[in-house]
């Protein structure tokens, strides 16, 4: 079976290199090979996403602005793990009801993945959101999601966007593809929306720390 092995080698020193607003950077030295080597890496919450679809196969897609890339994308409901406590499911519901004024009353683990593995240590879980509805109340939105653009697309046609290349956000394309490839198998690969998550990222911080100068 076709599978990526869970592996580990010992950290023998973490330091906090850099502290931002919304993630760190982490340098760890790791014994690998019969030698030591350093590596930085983006420390992150985690994340989760949703694809809400209606009972005409549309998908809820949003365009909002991202500053780094110099785009406004058309993307799908996400948002960090950064409240504690909170379980995954949970935040997806908050972030489709901040994000679009929805509630959904069936969900599912549709896909998961790591967003830069040799950079981040984020992972995405993205959920299946159906038997949608409006939410009870509505919430006001700042900064890049003041102006959210909101639109109903059919889910071949985002395929179709994303075979063009002219959509190109990580969670709309893993999301859009496999919900298609699941949708051809009856939605058999679907999972729990409780399963376990063992790729979930651990809360950043100092926690895990090792050595007299890591932070």
């Amino acid at each position: 079976m076709l599978q990526d092995d869970p592996t580990s080698f010992e950290v023998t020193r973490t330091e906090t290199a850099y502290t931002g607003k919304v993630w760190n950077i982490r340098r760890d030295e790791v014994a690998y090979g019969g030698g030591t080597m350093v590596r930085e890496y983006m420390d992150h919450t985690g994340a989760v996403a949703v694809l809400a679809l209606d009972e005409q196969d549309r998908m809820l897609l949003i365009k909002q602005y991202r500053h780094p890339v110099r785009m406004r994308e058309w993307e799908i409901p996400a948002g960090l793990l950064d409240i504690a406590e909170e379980d995954a499911r949970s935040a997806a519901a908050r972030e489709l009801a901040e994000e679009a004024d929805l509630v959904a009353a069936r969900w599912d683990v549709l896909a998961e993945f790591a967003t830069s593995p040799g950079g981040s240590d984020e992972a995405i879980r993205i959920y299946l959101a159906r038997d949608l509805s409006p939410a009870a109340e509505t919430f006001e939105r700042t900064e890049e999601e003041a102006d959210i653009e909101v639109r109903w697309v059919p889910l071949d046609e985002v395929v179709d966007a994303i075979l063009a290349r002219r959509v190109q956000n990580p969670s709309l394309i893993v999301g859009a593809m496999t919900a298609y490839a699941a949708r051809a198998r009856d939605w058999a690969t679907l999972a729990p929306a409780d399963s376990t998550w063992e790729r979930r990222p651990r809360a950043i911080g100092p926690a895990d720390a090792i050595g007299p100068t890591a932070a």
